[in-house]
């Protein structure tokens, strides 16, 4: 017992270390569980043959990510996306595979195991493509709903392959790969075809009825125990069974998980499920990345490097070409287009499943199983390098290039007030500046936030408000106020500063965004600066004070004891924030000020107050008949 918490701890305290570092650098979690993997492993050599047993067991981690991700979208979704499902990911699935074995026939493998080859390439990693999609918020656009439907039919491919890899079994290696598959049991392999594909669909139809029928009596029943473990206990076990359930006939578990999740999707009991089995997909997940970087077998990758670094690029290039050209052929346009290649472009997890399973029905020799494995594994190493050369070099470019694509807008008039910005807000400046009939010239560079302002008559030009020429030609030499709304944080303190070094007369307006960038807007020279939250957060407070049972009059005076309390601090708390930006790690000052002023906020909030009596409360009196 003393083994497995010392392996446990090992494991957890790789993690630990690892993750927190690779996502401070911006490499990604996945990446961080990788290293700690190779560190823990190959390196360090803390873990060993037990790899391999944990690493089966952390797969589950991708069951239980299908099951969540089906419980994201709902049949009308999935018939929605039947296109891509089955026209991008079929000619990837295909294509690749072909692609893949005329490569492993031309380098020497027969035909049978250069197919067995193709089809492992020919998957992408689940795991690793959706995890970092959705931590770089990535899942939503074009590329990565793309890669989604690639992802989801190569889960389904899987069947497939799992019932003709037996059939390209090569008599010489009978016996040498441990044919017989002991390790996994199953109810359908010594049934004839018609039997086992019965039972298959019986089991899909078992796994949709139960959803949709049993799935919410039973949930109701679990909850009425008033017991928040016992509802957990109901959900793990629920993905478990319909996991041991595919696994008896055969199929993908990931695939079965899937299916329950978008029967399950519009249950009243999503968001709990969610909630429960997040955590433990995201503990099964990194400890199966980490299995993946200790699994890594340092002798055969030292005496193979050469084959293995090849192979593991040649794998990339050419999933890479495949993806690249399907995404011309579905119009996949800007940088989604790459988005959707390098997303791709490596081996999958379920390699080594595919992997082992070749192995086990003779299909693949066992030592060039071993070098495959490596491959696969290095493929998924580098996946987290092509998601940050996506970030850093195609990114920019694209940014550079739509904001370059249009010239700025001729800009016919010049007005007293030059706005820059007119987003959520900088639009409501715009409407109180217009219906006072103030003239204004609006800047902006989101034509969609350009043509939102001019569908409700608020004149606005495409063109970056911080360029010096365009403020010119807005008027800002004559100018009487400008206000700086734009999202930039960087580029709105160096406007500001542009501005009052050459323009000191013009009145600068700015909304920050906190309170640090409000003291960086006021250092460049506003006149003026407003938190775009602060006003919003002071009303929802006086709002919790009515709620909580203080008199509404007597929560307006303890906000307004809150604004004046802030304004008679503020030149302080400045003057301190400038040591700390000077290079003081930490002001004392500034902690100081701080604390007295939640000192006299204290004092302020708890001042005699007496609650008007119903004489000095104005009523209201219905008006008289004809007075209506």
């Amino acid at each position: 017992m003393t083994a497995y918490f010392i392996q446990a701890f090992i494991y957890l305290l790789a993690a630990v270390i690892a993750v927190p570092l690779a996502k401070r650098f911006g490499l990604g979690s996945v990446l961080g569980y990788l290293v700690a993997g190779v560190a823990i492993g190959p390196v360090f050599g803390l873990v060993g043959q037990e790899t391999n047993t944990i690493q089966h067991f952390a797969e589950f981690g991708v069951v239980m990510m299908l099951f969540l991700v089906g419980m994201e979208l709902d049949p009308k979704s999935l018939w929605a996306m039947r296109v891509r499902l089955v026209g991008l990911g079929g000619l990837q699935v295909v294509i690749t595979a072909v692609a893949g074995s005329l490569i492993a026939f031309w380098l020497g493998l027969v035909w049978q195991t250069a197919l067995a080859v193709g089809l492992i390439f020919a998957l992408s990693s689940t795991a690793i493509v959706l995890q970092t999609l959705n931590e770089k918020g990535l899942a939503k656009t074009e590329g990565g709903r793309s890669a989604f439907s690639v992802l989801l039919f190569q889960d389904i491919a899987v069947i497939p392959m799992l019932a003709l890899i037996p059939l390209l079994a090569l008599p010489e290696l009978m016996g040498a790969g441990g044919g017989d598959d002991h390790s996994s049991f199953n109810l359908v392999s010594h049934l004839p075809g018609w039997a086992h594909a019965s039972v298959v669909i019986g089991a899909v139809a078992a796994v949709i009825a139960g959803g949709y029928y049993l799935g919410p009596p039973l949930f109701r029943y679990v909850v009425g125990a008033g017991l928040r473990e016992i509802f957990t206990a109901t959900a793990l076990m629920v993905v478990i069974g319909i996991a041991a359930l595919m696994s008896l006939v055969n199929l993908s578990p990931a695939l079965g998980a899937f299916l329950a999740g978008v029967v399950l999707a519009n249950s009243e009991f999503k968001h709990e499920l969610e909630a429960n089995i997040e955590p433990f997909k995201g503990l099964l997940l990194g400890l199966f990345f980490i299995t993946v970087g200790a699994g890594i077998d340092f002798e055969v990758l030292a005496a193979e490097w050469g084959t293995v670094l090849a192979l593991g690029v040649a794998v990339i290039v050419v999933k890479a070409v495949v993806l690249l050209a399907l995404a011309l052929l579905f119009r996949i346009k800007g940088s989604n287009f790459w988005l959707f290649a390098l997303s791709l472009a490596q081996a999958g997890e379920f390699g080594f499943v595919l992997l082992t399973y070749s192995v086990q029905n003779s299909v693949i020799p066992p030592e060039t199983a071993q070098i495959l494995s490596l491959v696969v594994a290095l493929s998924m190493f580098l996946t987290p390098l092509l998601f940050i050369a996506y970030d850093r070099l195609v990114l920019p470019r694209y940014r550079s290039d739509k904001e370059n694509d249009r010239d700025a807008d001729d800009i016919e008039e010049q007005a007293p007030v030059i706005v820059a910005g007119v987003g959520r807000f900088g639009q409501i400046v715009c409407r109180l500046l217009r219906a006072n009939n103030i003239p204004m010239v609006v800047l902006d560079l989101e034509l969609e936030q350009i043509e939102n302002s001019r569908r409700i008559n608020i004149k606005s030009y495409f063109g970056d408000a911080s360029r010096s020429d365009l403020l010119e030609r807005a008027g800002i030499e004559n100018a009487r106020l400008l206000v700086v709304a734009i999202d930039d944080r960087e580029r709105a303190v160096q406007m500001i500063r542009h501005v009052k070094h050459y323009y000191p007369n013009v009145w600068i307006l700015a909304r920050a965004f906190d309170r640090g960038h409000g003291y960086q807007l006021r250092e460049a020279g506003a006149d003026d600066v407003v938190s775009e939250t602060y006003h919003s957060a002071l009303e929802l407070g006086g709002h919790a004070l009515t709620a909580m049972g203080v008199h509404p009059m007597r929560a307006k005076q303890m906000t307004w004891s809150f604004v004046q309390n802030e304004e008679a601090h503020e030149d302080e708390l400045f003057e301190a924030w400038k040591e700390i930006e000077g290079g003081i790690s930490f002001s004392p000052r500034y902690g100081e000020l701080f604390m007295k002023l939640e000192e006299s906020l204290n004092t302020a909030m708890h001042q005699d107050w007496q609650e008007p009596s119903r004489e000095d409360v104005p009523t209201w009196t219905p008006p008289e008949e004809g007075q209506r």
